[in-house]
């Protein structure tokens, strides 16, 4: 993809936190600061620039026990950057990102005439090096907690397939970095392919790397978003939009839309950078639409289960394993009571009582960290930026974004 990106730069922009996000144990009421008092100015890193800025008051909500649960969906202070620079000298802070989205130039695809552009190299082995240059400046600006979404096709150079996103993935996998997912991007269609002797090429690759295992991941939220189950697999179906726009690779906005649920936190700690989890528990609902399930809630309902029963049910599950902490004793067991509790419950409920170990999660809170400063938003950085994509989608999806390119694109 691109090669040639461009820049802006931000001027001055607010930054109005919402609630802190609490943990599911302590959620209380934080009262929300003045835009006055939090308002601050940070300037512009390159004289050719142009500024972006989006700004929202933040919000609250009462649980149903009256207790104080932020919404960081609402709190919005999310701000744009673009920079001219080289992907290999980024000009950002040690551990000041939270998600790397980009999609670098291809190996010997197109020229797109630049002085230092990636993607020209004579060899696969030339391209390999220039991309773990890049990886390790990106390590360097990335938070412990954050995540690189690499999207890389392969070429076909001298009737042969090069493997260049093989060749890169190993690299990296050698200079330290931990390989999470090799996504494939499948595509219906594409470009007319004229060969006769091999299958027309219908997908690339994005890859998932991280520096610790300690990343941000939010599964569930994606999986919300996504519908297709708890966790919907590693194979994206997208289909390139028809671009009549002047850049020749467009980066799609369904990937840096994925990445950026998957990998980017709304809000992270403005003091120490940590994220804001989000806590999921399990209920006791189960989905309606399902005979079985219908069935269940039925006989627990009638037989006046309690919410004790269920919650036993579930950390004890089909084989008594015991998984949920929160009624284990210390051991790693099932403390008696939990289990003569399960054992009513499985009594009444029959065979059905599997459905309870299945239920629906809920979103309970954000977690904090011990600052108890104010939050901003997550930020991603694409370092190919090209026309803007990966930014506008992170806007979108209230998180503060930094583009990268050698060339500021034409306004």
């Amino acid at each position: 993809m691109p090669a040639s990106r461009a820049s802006h730069a931000v001027g001055a922009h607010r930054y109005i936190p919402g609630v802190m996000p609490e943990t599911a144990a302590t959620l209380e009421t934080v009262e929300e600061p003045s835009i006055a008092d939090q308002s601050s100015h940070v300037p512009s890193q390159n004289g050719m620039s142009r500024s972006n800025e989006h700004v929202a008051i933040p919000a609250a909500r009462q649980s149903g026990n009256g207790r104080s649960i932020s919404v960081p969906e609402i709190a919005l202070d999310v701000s744009r950057r673009e920079l001219v620079g080289d992907a290999r000298s980024i000009p950002l802070a040690d551990c000041s990102v939270d998600l790397v989205a980009t999609s670098p130039p291809y190996w010997r695809k197109r020229d797109y005439g630049v002085r230092d552009q990636i993607g020209q190299e004579a060899t696969p082995q030339e391209y390999v090096k220039a991309m773990l240059e890049c990886l390790s400046e990106w390590r360097r600006v990335l938070r412990p907690t954050g995540s690189v979404f690499l999207n890389i096709g392969d070429t076909f150079h001298n009737r042969r397939l090069a493997g260049i996103p093989a060749r890169v993935e190993a690299a990296a996998a050698d200079d330290g970095w931990i390989i999470r997912n090799r996504i494939i991007w499948a595509k219906e269609s594409g470009m007319p392919d004229p060969a006769k002797n091999r299958l027309a090429s219908r997908h690339e690759y994005v890859i998932h790397l991280v520096i610790s295992h300690d990343y941000y991941y939010d599964l569930y939220g994606y999986s919300q978003f996504i519908g297709n189950g708890a966790n919907p697999g590693d194979v994206w179906h997208i289909n390139p939009r028809r671009h009549m726009g002047d850049h020749l690779a467009p980066f799609p906005t369904e990937i840096a839309e994925r990445a950026i649920r998957l990998a980017c936190p709304r809000r992270v700690c403005a003091a120490c950078g940590a994220p804001r989890r989000r806590i999921v528990e399990r209920t006791r609902e189960l989905d309606p639409s399902r005979p079985q399930a219908r069935r269940a809630m039925e006989l627990a309902e009638a037989a006046e289960l309690s919410d004790a029963h269920i919650a036993a049910i579930q950390a004890t599950g089909v084989s008594d394993a015991g998984k949920a902490l929160r009624v284990q004793n210390g051991t790693g067991r099932n403390t008696a009571r939990v289990k003569e509790l399960a054992a009513e419950a499985k009594l009444a409920l029959g065979g059905y009582f599997r459905e309870f170990t299945f239920p629906r999660r809920v979103t309970a809170g954000w977690t904090s960290c011990r600052c108890k400063k104010r939050t901003e938003p997550g930020l991603v950085l694409d370092p190919f930026m090209g026309t803007g994509t990966t930014l506008d989608t992170a806007l979108s999806l209230d998180r503060s974004a930094v583009g990268i390119d050698l060339v500021l694109p034409d306004a």
